[in-house]
């Protein structure tokens, strides 16, 4: 055990030198400021200078990006659609998302270096957890992200209805119902305001839309989709097409409301069995068996 207490210093040693070498490797040098500085463009205000901890979590970032790119780990397609589907478009959340993986096992040998009764076995389950919490993280996001999709899709088509049935277009219907609900669906609007700037970069509509599906995995997109694709195809009125899809969708919200509301009976059960039948058999038998306890003692 002493073996690898020190074993675990070492690494902690080795690690720690390794991000210092890494973060004088990635300075800029003199003539890259200066160059820096002489493309730099001035906006009419003054900019705002960058608080030490946002400026040492860019260093950070790059030590990580560094690292990652000598090691060969770079995002995959599979990755960046799962950070898009969670709602993440910043290029920093990829070093974010790879200096927590990389850092966490590091944590996790520094935690057990620094508690020598620690066993060696927790210390891989500590680092294992710490590996997984990312992707964790990214998971729980992303199911977050789709249940707040899933409530206010029904609302979007009711506005995406009306503006249409007002003389607007689809397109424009799409704009202006991701401003109105840019306070209360944020996600969204920012789904629509994707899609509408996937169309001006030449996207046709239904792969804009096809592409929104991708992204959020959910059915009632996908068969919006569809529905639209089948409306472009056959050249039924959109509002039309799209008015009977929200009163589906509607009524499926409200049978699934019906399903929920019938389950919790089922439900509430097991905290009536466990904890809510003791309680009362206690408040009703218990002054009864006190009562008979001191008839047998007193009798006796």
């Amino acid at each position: 055990m002493r073996g690898f207490f020190w074993l675990g210093i070492q690494l902690t040693v080795f690690f720690a030198t390794t991000l210092v070498m890494v973060w004088f490797m990635t300075r800029p040098t003199p003539a890259a400021k200066r160059l820096a500085g002489v493309t730099q463009v001035f906006s009419l205000g003054r900019p705002a200078e960058a608080s030490t901890v946002e400026r040492l979590r860019t260093k950070i970032l790059q030590m990580i990006r560094y690292l990652r790119l000598k090691m060969g780990l770079t995002e995959t397609d599979k990755l960046r659609a799962r950070f898009l589907a969670a709602g993440l478009r910043d290029p920093k959340n990829f070093d974010s998302y790879f200096a927590l993986r990389f850092l966490g096992p590091l944590a996790g040998i520094l935690v057990w270096s620094f508690i020598p009764k620690m066993s060696f076995f927790w210390m891989l389950v500590l680092a294992g957890v710490l590996y997984l919490l990312p992707d964790l993280g990214l998971k729980f996001l992303t199911k977050k992200r789709r249940r707040r999709i899933e409530l206010g899709f029904p609302d979007a088509l009711d506005l995406m209805v009306v503006c249409i049935s007002a003389g607007l277009g689809l397109d424009q219907a799409l704009m202006r119902s991701g401003q109105e609900m840019e306070v209360s669906h944020p996600v969204i609007a920012e789904e629509f305001l994707q899609i509408n700037l996937e169309q001006r970069a030449g996207k046709r509509r239904i792969e804009a839309w096809q592409s929104m599906a991708e992204r959020t995995q959910l059915d009632v997109v996908k068969a919006l989709a569809n529905m639209l694709s089948q409306t472009d195809r056959f050249g039924t009125p959109i509002a039309q097409a799209m008015g009977t899809f929200a009163d589906g969708l509607r009524k499926r919200r409200s049978q699934l409301a019906e399903e929920k509301a019938a389950k919790t009976t089922i439900k509430l059960m097991f905290p009536l069995v466990l904890f809510i039948f003791p309680s009362m058999f206690i408040v009703l038998l218990g002054p009864a068996a006190l009562t008979i306890s001191r008839l047998t003692i007193f009798g006796k």
